[in-house]
């Protein structure tokens, strides 16, 4: 027969584990990820909300394709998960996170810690949301268009978003702008036809680059993998991996460029966890 004490701590819920996604952090992760976290502030109130949960909420919303309405329960309230995120993309956490685990994946494969060459190339998706659309009129899309440089292995390293309808070599001049402040060392890149421009290779020749257009074979009769083309087209494949990326829903540029540096920068570092 049960007593009263019993019955009382019968009633009483034990909160159950959280159980993890696969787009959790792991411990290996945030043993790097960690020391570039904002610390406690020394006055105020004490901060409530674990940042590793900030951060599995976000890789989450990503991978997933969820909006930020939809995070499951079990993470923290979308409202401050949100507040987080503009904190962290206003101190370019989620680009330093990518550019650590780029250089750290090269010395894992014993090359160069910072490239020397790299590969350019453009992307038009669908952007339901953004402020600004054109019309790419090639690939008969209304939305955004992402200029990215990748290195030999298709690693990103710099991108620019513009609407649709903005030339490939236009845009790749922002593009060149990016290369020179953060990796100075990239001198020589690959680009296809759309990259053969006057005024793009004026301004790749005064910031020291060498372009060299890769064109297609001739007699050419269906499709055909191009020698360096084909490395800047599987980091377009792994970007489509993640849903909140297949079409671009962010009204700002920041957020989506921030989105795209979560989702490579969390795809680098599970990759160094086999290595």
């Amino acid at each position: 027969m049960w007593t009263a004490e019993q019955r009382t701590r019968h009633k009483v819920r034990v909160p159950k584990e959280r159980k993890g996604y696969p787009t959790d952090v792991s411990d290996q992760e945030w043993k790097l990820i960690e020391p570039l976290l904002p610390g406690a502030a020394r006055t105020g109130r004490p901060r409530r909300t674990e940042l590793r949960q900030v951060i599995n909420a976000l890789r989450y919303l990503v991978r997933s394709g969820c909006e930020w309405r939809m995070l499951p329960n079990d993470f923290p309230p979308y409202q401050t998960v949100y507040y987080w995120f503009r904190r962290l993309v206003r101190r370019f956490l989620f680009r330093t996170i990518h550019d650590l685990a780029l250089m750290l994946d090269r010395m894992c494969e014993q090359r160069e810690v910072v490239p020397s060459a790299g590969i350019v190339d453009s992307q038009s998706v669908k952007a339901p949301g953004a402020r600004e659309r054109g019309y790419d009129a090639h690939k008969k899309i209304s939305g955004r268009k992402r200029h990215i440089a990748v290195d030999t292995d298709g690693r990103l390293l710099a991108v620019n978003l513009t609407p649709a309808d903005i030339a490939d070599s236009t845009g790749a001049q922002s593009v060149l702008d990016a290369l020179v402040k953060r990796w100075p060392w990239v001198k020589h890149l690959f680009g296809d036809a759309a990259y053969d421009r006057r005024t793009l290779l004026d301004k790749a020749a005064y910031l020291d680059f060498t372009v060299e257009v890769v064109r297609g074979l001739q007699g050419q009769d269906g499709f055909q993998v191009q020698p360096r083309r084909w490395v800047v087209e599987r980091t377009f494949a792994w970007l489509m991996r993640y849903r909140r990326l297949v079409r671009d829903y962010e009204q700002r540029l920041d957020v989506s460029e921030a989105m795209i540096f979560i989702a490579l920068g969390s795809s680098l570092l599970h990759r160094m966890r086999f290595r």
